[in-house]
C-alpha cells in the first residue's frame, strides 16, 4: 500500500503549477502528515479490509508520518500485529529536498545534468539515494520477511518509490523497463499491490488498485510524493 494523500502531496502539487522553485511545507520530511483526504482514503482501506475478511500475519510499516497513519487507520480494531521498519521509508533526496524541478534547475542546474545523464534509477543526489540505493534496503527487508514468515501474507504500507521497486523486486523488472513504467503511471494513494508466491516465484494478482476507494466513498489522488521530480 501507498500511504493516503499527505499535505505535502497537496503543496507539491500546487508548488508544480506555479512554478515555484520550493514547496512550501514546515514540517521534515518524516512528520509530514496525511490531509483530510488521505484520512478518509485510510479508513475507506479499513472498510475495505473489513469487508474482505482482511487475513495476514503482519503490517510493516515506513517510519514515516503518513504512512504510519495510513496504517493505523487501516487496520484499527483488526487485530493485525504492526512493526515499523525504517527500511521502508521514502527516498531521501539530500540538497533536493523540497525542491520543485523549477527549483532544481535553477539553484543546482549541474545536478539538473547529471540525473539528467544518470537516470533517476541509478542518480544519487549528494546527501541523497537513488532508486537502487533504495531497492538495496528493500531487497534487505524482502529477504528476512521470507525468511521468517515463508508461508505468511504480509502487508507493507509505504512511498510511490518503493511500490514501484518493490514490484521490480517481486517480477524482476529491469531498470529500463521499470523507468517506463514509472513514467507511463503514477502510483494511487491508498492503492493497493499485491503479488502471491509458491515458494519459488511470486506471482501478480494487482497493481495499483484504487477501486476500494470509490467503493467507500473516498476520492481517489494520485499527486506526487512530498518532493517532485520526473521519472
Amino acid at each position: 500500500m501507498r500511504h493516503g494523500e499527505s499535505v505535502g502531496n497537496i503543496a507539491a502539487a500546487e508548488a508544480e503549477r506555479s512554478g515555484a522553485e520550493v514547496i512550501d511545507i514546515a514540517e521534515r520530511d518524516a512528520d509530514v502528515p496525511l490531509s483530510p483526504t488521505g484520512r478518509r482514503q485510510a479508513q475507506a482501506l479499513h472498510h475495505h479490509f473489513r469487508r474482505t475478511a482482511l487475513s495476514t500475519d503482519l503490517a510493516v510499516v515506513s517510519p514515516y508520518l503518513r504512512a504510519r497513519q495510513t496504517a493505523e487507520l487501516a487496520l484499527d480494531g483488526l487485530g493485525v500485529p504492526l512493526i515499523v521498519d525504517e527500511r521502508l521509508r521514502d527516498r531521501e533526496l539530500g540538497i533536493l529536498d523540497l525542491l520543485t524541478n523549477a527549483g532544481v534547475h535553477a539553484r543546482h542546474p549541474e545536478e539538473a545534468l547529471r540525473r539528467s545523464h544518470q537516470g533517476k534509477y541509478y542518480y544519487r543526489p549528494p546527501g541523497g539515494e537513488s532508486w537502487a540505493d533504495v531497492l538495496l534496503r528493500l531487497r534487505s527487508l524482502l529477504r528476512e520477511l521470507r525468511e521468517d514468515h515463508p508461508d505468511g501474507r504480509i502487508l507493507l504500507f509505504a512511498h510511490e518509490a518503493t511500490v514501484w521497486l518493490v514490484r521490480s523486486l517481486a517480477e524482476n523488472v529491469p531498470e529500463p523497463e521499470l523507468m517506463t513504467l514509472a513514467r507511463g503511471e503514477a502510483i494511487a494513494n491508498c492503492s493497493i499491490s499485491s503479488w502471491s508466491g509458491d515458494g519459488v516465484r511470486l506471482t501478480p494478482e494487482r497493481f495499483n488498485d484504487a477501486g476500494h476507494l470509490e467503493d467507500h466513498g473516498a476520492p481517489a489522488t494520485e499527486q506526487e510524493e512530498v518532493r517532485a521530480e520526473p521519472a
